[in-house]
């Protein structure tokens, strides 16, 4: 058999003593990770999407680097320094994509959200995710080189080879970022224009075309491109201008049942008490088959793949282990991977023990037990798929339906439907969702490597050190931004349902409140969050905000919930999932990639449309250009990806991700009012929908300009 790597010549040969795993590379490579970190953690909590952050990371860390260097603070640092830089980065992404799938259906489902247990849980499946891909790499990377691309792994590898051109790409970045941030303080806490313009047409009563002017979403339009993007506003245009008017008509039909529309704030206020009664619903069906459609889809491949993967396993073991390995091709310690292993199921196993069904050690050990072999398995698929289709199209939220429909289907078996079972099941579904996001981001980190010629024993230690740090910024900013936009209004005190759960609790005006969760509407109190007095037991405040809100829906973990909750309790209103379980089903027999736009069903319009603007502002910019040829897949790859307007993008992403933390935490401090002046400056233009749109179309011009600038310049 030919050896796949015959003729094959990393960058770095291998008789090279280049610095690679250097405190430099490590320190900013955290600190990048921190930060972008963060803004997924905010990204995911807004619009249910995340991007990959390496080729951004890459660029910045090469920037700093040569300033650092032009500064004669810090060596000229090597390409196996950058790559280290990018490779700790990423592992923040990663485990930041995977917690907010997960983790804030917790809150859903009537539990506290924690510190520890979101610290636990992504430290259990970060492990996971490096462990189960260190004895897989010699497959997945070498074996089936030329088999599978990693195409986003091949493109990053091609930007840092051309690093020459950091400094000016990296200020792109920058440039995007400053200009995010400016206009999401200037509309959502100045509030110098609306930060959601909407029109609601006489002529077709219920219909609502609304869009939010989020810099981070058009950003994430771009990057998507314009067959996504528009999937994605094709599923909110179904739920907002067919679905909703549908609806309306429906259940008003009859002379004199008109609702009163001015007690919801007019028709767009009463179609989100639709959309919150209905359409999410049909949204969770929807995504829950486009998800699970994804992973029939890659079956054949999972199979084949995990099977190649143990076989490759078992033979290697066989194999002598005395022959001197080069540099490029060393792993990591099996026994350290091993450890690993064991300290990620011991660390699953004690924080069940104790935040969620304290004293059932049995159960508990069992569910670590299938964080394991569910994890061991996702890995491995999502290793390969991301050797395949790239990061982005990973169906990571379709793997985790699976494990949690899997693991609930066997707590209904041995009747374990009752108490903390719920939080048990989500917890092994969110251990493997983060492994399997973690090791898909592994496989292409080392990708990267293997193309530069890194020491992979050395990328593993990176990654595993990034994802370690990682789980403290995770958590917190999952939390805070949590609490930060909490938003209380005093109502007439009374009495706290019996069955209300305690779910948090929240520090206001001085005074310490429990929040509790009133799941199903009484007679005295809507469902939603409430405040209650500790001491007197009472309901004192309506409590707006926080995750489930409309400023952070939460849309993949409120399905997460959705799911779980149905199998467990069996009390979901089945006829409007099915309605979105056949949506879904009808775009795939059209040949329509149903998840794209399942999940525009399921989220508001506001947030799909901004990046359907983003989507076409890229396709103008494409057809404006109209791109030379390159010499390879590789090389165009990579050329798109560091686009200036991609770049611009990926910076209105973070800057605006981190405006938006930053508006999160005067709302927490009880300062947003304070700052919103906006009304005092411009008047009437600032509750103007029309001006709101304008300025918003002053950004999107100028990112397209961002995009054609380089036709010019070339």
């Amino acid at each position: 058999m030919s050896d796949p790597l015959a003729g094959f010549k990393p960058y770095v040969p291998d008789d090279s003593t280049m610095r690679e795993l250097s405190f430099k590379s490590i320190l900013f490579g955290t600190l990048f990770g921190l930060l972008f970190g963060a803004v997924t953690v905010y990204l995911g909590l807004r619009a249910g999407l995340t991007v990959t952050v390496n080729i951004p990371i890459a660029i910045i860390a090469m920037a700093v680097f040569r300033a650092l260097y032009k500064m004669k603070i810090a060596e000229k640092a090597t390409i196996l320094e950058i790559n280290t830089a990018q490779t700790v980065g990423a592992a923040c992404e990663s485990i930041a994509a995977g917690s907010i799938f997960t983790l804030p259906a917790l809150f859903f489902l009537g539990y506290k959200l924690s510190m520890l247990h979101a610290f636990a849980v992504a430290l259990a499946g970060g492990l996971l995710g490096v462990c189960y891909l260190v004895p897989l790499r010699a497959y997945l990377i070498e074996k089936e080189h030329g088999i599978l691309p990693y195409p986003e792994g091949v493109a990053c590898a091609e930007v840092i080879k051309s690093g020459e051109t950091g400094g000016a790409s990296a200020a792109m970045v920058f440039w995007g970022a400053g200009l995010g941030a400016v206009y999401k303080l200037l509309g959502s806490a100045v509030r110098l224009w609306r930060e959601k313009p909407f029109w609601t047409p006489d002529f077709y009563k219920g219909s609502t075309l609304v869009a939010e002017t989020s810099p981070e979403m058009l950003g994430v339009g771009y990057i998507i491109g314009v067959r996504t993007s528009c999937i994605m506003v094709a599923g909110g245009l179904l739920s907002w201008m067919v679905l909703i008017p549908m609806i309306y008509f429906f259940k008003h039909v009859v002379p004199g049942t008109e609702p009163d529309l001015a007690q919801y704030g007019g028709m767009y206020g009463y179609a989100k008490v639709l959309w919150n009664q209905y359409i999410r619903y049909i949204g969770a069906g929807a995504v829950a088959a486009g998800g699970l459609i994804n992973l029939a889809r890659a079956m054949p491949t999972i199979i084949g793949s995990f099977k190649a993967s143990v076989g490759d396993l078992r033979s290697s073991g066989r194999a002598g282990e005395t022959r001197e390995v080069p540099r490029t091709r060393q792993d990591m310690s099996l026994k350290i991977v091993l450890a690993g292993m064991i300290l990620a199921i011991i660390v699953t196993w004690v924080v069940l023990s104790i935040v969620i069904m304290p004293g059932a050690y049995l159960s508990n050990f069992v569910a670590a037990i299938m964080v394991a072999v569910f994890g061991f398995f996702f890995a491995t698929v999502s290793a390969r798929l991301v050797g395949e289709i790239g990061v982005s199209s990973n169906p990571t939220s379709g793997m985790t339906i699976a494990t949690l429909m899997a693991t609930c289907l066997i707590f209904l078996a041995i009747g374990w439907t009752g108490g903390a079972y719920a939080a048990i099941a989500l917890s092994i579904g969110a251990v493997v969702c983060i492994c399997a996001s973690n090791a898909g981001n592994v496989g292409q980190s080392l990708k990267t490597g293997f193309f530069l010629g890194c020491t992979p024993r050395k990328q593993e230690f990176a990654y595993t050190i990034g994802a370690m740090t990682s789980i403290l910024a995770v958590g917190f900013t999952l939390i805070a931004v949590h609490q930060w936009t909490y938003r209380a209004e005093e109502i007439q005190p009374l009495a706290a349902p019996v069955e209300a759960r305690v779910v948090d609790e929240y520090k206001y005006h001085g005074a310490e409140y429990d929040v509790i969760q009133v799941r199903e509407t009484t007679d005295d109190l809507a469902a939603g969050n409430y405040l209650v007095d500790p001491v007197t037991g009472q309901v004192t405040h309506a409590l707006d905000g926080g995750i489930g809100s409309e400023y952070l829906p939460a849309p993949q973990a409120r399905l997460m919930a959705t799911v779980i909750d149905g199998m467990l309790k069996q009390q979901l209103p089945w006829e409007l999932i099915f309605i979105g379980i056949m949506i879904t089903v009808v775009l795939e027999l059209g040949k329509v990639k149903g998840l794209p736009f399942a999940v525009g069903v399921y989220l508001p319009l506001y947030t799909s449309a901004p990046i359907f603007l983003g989507g076409m502002i890229r396709w103008l910019v494409e057809r404006k250009m109209k791109k030379k040829k390159v010499l390879d897949k590789a090389q165009a790859i990579a050329e798109e990806e560091s686009g200036p307007a991609m770049l611009a993008s990926a910076g209105l992403i973070a800057g605006g991700a981190l405006a938006g933390l930053g508006i999160a935490a005067l709302t927490g401090f009880e300062l947003d009012e304070t700052v919103a002046v906006g009304s005092r400056i411009l008047g009437p233009l600032a509750t103007s929908h029309l001006f709101a749109v304008a300025v918003f179309a002053v950004l999107c011009f100028w990112l397209f300009r961002v995009g054609t600038k380089k036709e010019k310049d070339a």
